[in-house]
């Protein structure tokens, strides 16, 4: 579920860029821009100052993959690993798939192009706190011919495990999981757990490029 109002934290190294995402993030409802930074290592200092003063964390990090002193998947990595609680949708160039693996290893909850357009970035941003995947359609195509195949196979998932499976590559919640297949919220997130677990991946965002990659649900868009 969703908060009433959405925190965003923006990190890019140029100003222009920052200022473009706050104009047009902002004049979406419910959407609020808390905080900026200029690369990975401002961001993971801001943040750290925020939890020392007991300053409400962002709900989502608008992240940039490519910046001085530290780039966005490192920071993605540090930042999950120090506030898991918040959610990372990362913007990247379409010749970025190095870095966007990297970034999706670390946990981050989706991607777009830098060209988006103003309400799919809102979408992202949305679909994040909810606990959702986003993916760019073009990007999930690119990513899924690179994507090496798990160790561990969707053989050794159960029906129920592949159900779910195929329902976070759509980009469900735990709690849209738990109303189609009518099962509790908990019960949804241990069968998600599970599903990570046996295919041996670390977010919902792989799990749902693993889907696509497999046919078992056609690309976004």
């Amino acid at each position: 579920m969703s908060p009433e109002v959405i925190r965003i934290v923006l990190v890019d190294d140029h100003v222009v860029v920052r200022r473009g995402l706050r104009a047009f993030v902002e004049i979406e409802p419910a959407l609020e821009v808390v905080g900026e930074a200029g690369d990975g290592e401002q961001a993971i200092e801001l943040l750290r100052e925020w939890r020392t003063l007991e300053r409400p964390l962002p709900h989502v990090v608008l992240m940039d993959l490519q910046m001085p002193r530290m780039d966005g998947a490192e920071a993605t990595k540090r930042i999950l690993a120090e506030h898991p609680e918040v959610k990372v949708v990362v913007l990247t160039s379409f010749g970025e798939a190095e870095r966007v693996h990297t970034a999706l290893a670390a946990g981050a909850a989706g991607y777009l192009l830098k060209d988006a357009e103003p309400e799919e970035v809102a979408t992202a941003i949305r679909a994040a706190a909810a606990g959702e995947v986003h993916l760019d359609s073009a990007v999930a195509k690119q990513l899924t011919r690179r994507m090496a195949a798990p160790r561990v196979g969707l053989s050794a998932l159960t029906a129920r495990e592949r159900e779910i499976l195929v329902l976070v590559a759509r980009g469900f919640a735990n709690r849209d999981i738990a109303d189609t297949l009518v099962i509790s919220e908990r019960t949804a997130r241990t069968h998600v757990s599970n599903v990570l677990s046996k295919l041996q991946l670390s977010s919902r965002t792989q799990a749902a490029l693993l889907a696509i990659r497999e046919g078992l649900t056609p690309p976004p868009g």
